[in-house]
């Protein structure tokens, strides 16, 4: 039943003026069918997804459509959950761009000086770089897919030094049914680690000499008018690279807008177009017909291809080139079988089966 409470508090935003700071105008302008948006929501406040909490479509660069299907509307800081990992990509590329981290290839080591010894020494740890944490695939044995894990996310949190515990790891093993890198697709074995991004994070910011919300407001969120974001802590005081920052979903729209023009916003670049252009370039095989670029899921939906911000729950910022469309679905359906397939089914065969033309 509170599926359905959570429907009846839907709230459309009038969509014939500007909205705030994004350009508006009726989906069938730009080339969508309102009616089977209509029914889209209908599904949504049937139930059929769930809890789904908002959904925004921007096409052309224009605010087509933006629902939102509980209490909170449109100005709840949205707890993004993974989907802060792209976010914390986007800030290593800004990092590059204004010469802090000399390119994707630097190594990590030369940022983390002063920390106290690693457990596990190993000369192929020292190597590790930001590149192997963008990509999921540094050498270290972390994996918050697998509960044997040594890195997995969940006991992370059990301890105080966040960044120290993704250090500590031990080397990674290959057993025979377990591909090494050389052998894997782009020459890199994937493997999901929240603990490499919280640890990229502390490698922009000791970089950039800026505390990571500082240097976030600077280079990204204020470029895009985007005021207030919640970001979590770690207990040492380390904002949370690898998800949870509480953002508004026309915030997280225009972050996915932000990469469908190739770094710019309003005329201008925010990010390097070469960074937006090697993020969303496969480097490793995520799974099948899945592939990873830097903190950011590629993937094919109706045969057309889509770089893809994803958070727990089935949080979805989908950018679809192709069709020059960005998506942002919303949810709490947080402890829900798969949620992530009911976000994608969301986005298939409702949002990109409603594109006309």
């Amino acid at each position: 039943m509170k599926a359905f409470a959570f429907a009846a508090a839907l709230v459309l935003a009038p969509l014939t003026a500007q909205a705030a700071d994004w350009t508006t105008a009726p989906p069938a302008t730009e080339g969508l069918s309102a009616a089977k948006l209509d029914a889209m929501s209908a599904a949504i406040k049937a139930g059929e997804f769930q809890k789904i909490t908002s959904v925004l479509v921007a096409r052309h660069g224009k605010l087509v459509f933006e629902a939102y299907y509980d209490q909170d509307g449109a100005e709840a800081r949205r707890n993004t959950r993974s989907a802060t990992k792209t976010v914390t990509a986007m800030l290593a590329g800004a990092a590059i761009a204004r010469g802090a981290l000399p390119s994707v290839d630097a190594p990590i080591k030369t940022y983390l000086k002063g920390r106290p010894p690693a457990a596990n020494p190993d000369p192929r740890k020292d190597k590790v770089t930001v590149e192997d944490l963008l990509t999921m695939s540094s050498i270290a044995e972390c994996d918050d897919d697998n509960s044997f894990s040594r890195g997995n996310e969940e006991r992370m949190y059990l301890i105080e030094d966040w960044v120290g515990f993704y250090l500590d790891l031990p080397v990674r093993g290959f057993p025979d049914w377990s591909p090494k890198p050389e052998a894997s697709p782009y020459g890199r074995s994937f493997s999901y680690c929240t603990a490499g991004a919280v640890t990229l994070g502390q490698v922009v910011q000791n970089a950039v000499k800026q505390p990571l919300p500082a240097f976030a407001d600077e280079v990204l969120f204020k470029p895009l008018g985007i005021e207030n974001p919640k970001w979590q802590m770690s207990p040492t005081g380390l904002a949370m690279g690898g998800g949870g920052l509480g953002l508004r979903s026309r915030d997280l729209l225009k972050l996915g807008q932000l990469y469908a023009n190739g770094g710019q916003w309003d005329g201008k670049q925010v990010l390097p177009a070469d960074f937006v252009k090697a993020s969303v370039t496969p480097h490793a095989n995520a799974r099948e017909n899945t592939d990873y670029g830097y903190l950011i899921w590629l993937q094919t939906f109706n045969g057309h291809k889509a770089w893809l911000m994803s958070g727990s729950g089935g949080q979805k910022v989908a950018i679809v080139p192709d069709l020059d469309l960005v998506a942002v679905i919303t949810t709490t359906n947080f402890g829900v079988r798969q949620p992530h397939v009911i976000s994608e089914k969301l986005l298939a065969e409702h949002i990109l089966a409603a594109v006309e033309k």
